[in-house]
């Protein structure tokens, strides 16, 4: 039998991140031989995989961090199966890691954040040899991006919930500031859209059949049906389309008057809200 030193164990683990345990038998398995040993560690991350397909990954880390020059900003969601897993710093880390990746690449999709490679490695190679290691059904289940003139972003405590959001203008008195309580608006009120005009046909649609049944179910007379349902949505525009809702730091105004005291032509050009389960 080939004698496997412990530094040659080590030396595996820290290449592929796998157990120690898992490096030693690999290694051993392989006599030795560390290309070979690495091939063992992928073939066992793909054996779990397959072994965990079926399962649910609920739980997982959310995270959103924007370039220096907060001209780009991005969401990573990394899911797995457990709490425990999914609060273990070295967890945390690795989500972490595939996040800086994608803001140094100015990553676009959730294809080409795969693709890039990770210490050799592509990210999905390399998820699937967290999956090997951890032994949990682990997947990217979310990549989202904003690139804007400026650029915000929220994470929730907990990692559970991200958020990002876009301003048009970054030479504003306080744009820091504005931006980061909206990001936080956004977290805790969760609008569909920007504005009205941005809510999609079928949300519309939905909410006005919505509408009618309800003032059908109050005994309403069918003439004004239409009317009150148009009544609804309008309310629903109000309470769920950012621009338009109440500012949750301050009620008495809302998120498009705040914006425009500071500058009559600042405005949200897009947000987005990553939260898991």
């Amino acid at each position: 039998m080939t004698k496997i030193t412990a530094a040659e164990v080590n030396k595996l683990r820290k290449q592929t991140g796998a157990g120690m345990m898992d490096c030693k038998k690999a290694l051993v398995e392989s006599e030795g031989d560390f290309e070979n040993a690495i091939d063992i560690l992928r073939k066992k991350g793909q054996k779990v995989a397959s072994k965990r397909a079926g399962k649910e990954a609920s739980e997982g880390v959310v995270i959103a961090k924007t370039t220096d020059d907060k001209k780009f900003g991005c969401i990573v969601a990394i899911n797995c199966e457990t709490d425990f897993v999914a609060k273990n710093q070295d967890f945390i880390d690795f989500v972490s890691s595939i996040m800086d990746l994608a803001l140094a690449n100015s990553t676009k999709t959730i294809d080409e954040l795969k693709a890039i490679k990770l210490n050799g490695r592509t990210v999905e190679e390399t998820i699937m040899d967290q999956i090997g290691k951890i032994g949990e059904k682990i997947e990217l289940s979310s990549y989202e991006i904003i690139d804007a003139a400026k650029v915000s972003a929220y994470n929730h405590q907990g990692n559970k919930l991200a958020t990002l959001l876009g301003l048009n203008k970054d030479d504003v008195e306080k744009a820091d500031q504005i931006g980061h309580e909206l990001a936080m608006q956004v977290a805790a009120m969760s609008p569909v859209a920007v504005d009205k005009d941005d809510v999609e046909q079928k949300i519309i649609d939905k909410e006005i059949e919505i509408g009618k049944e309800l003032a059908r179910q109050e005994g309403k007379p069918e003439e004004l049906v239409e009317k009150i349902a148009i009544g609804k949505l309008n309310k629903f525009f109000k309470d769920n389309t950012l621009l338009n809702q109440q500012f949750v730091r301050d009620t008495k105004k809302t998120i498009r008057q705040y914006l425009t005291e500071t500058d009559k032509d600042l405005t949200v050009t897009e947000f987005k809200r990553v939260m898991l389960g």
